[in-house]
């Protein structure tokens, strides 16, 4: 099974800019309210195909996204894996 990581923001403009970003690239995302164990100044998050990490970080560079950072789910909190 695939396993899904989370990008957060600081900003809803930057979370709804990305998700337009990634779709316009195909990868598949969903948009959904902010876990409460990520620290973000914003409510929404991307959740994305871990395999698509590379890409993603592509785009949010090139982009110039800002992030909070992207995180994978481990057991009942959440693991910062870039910023």
């Amino acid at each position: 099974m695939d396993s899904n990581l989370v990008m957060a923001f600081d900003s809803t403009q930057q979370a709804l800019r990305a998700e337009m970003l990634l779709e316009y690239a195909d990868i598949e995302n969903d948009m959904f309210p902010t876990p409460k164990q990520i620290t973000a100044g914003c409510a929404l998050s991307l959740q994305f195909p871990e395999q698509e990490l590379e890409q993603v970080q592509q785009i949010i560079a090139q982009e110039q996204v800002e992030i909070r950072g992207i995180f994978r789910q481990q057991d009942e909190t959440y693991i910062q894996i870039e910023s």
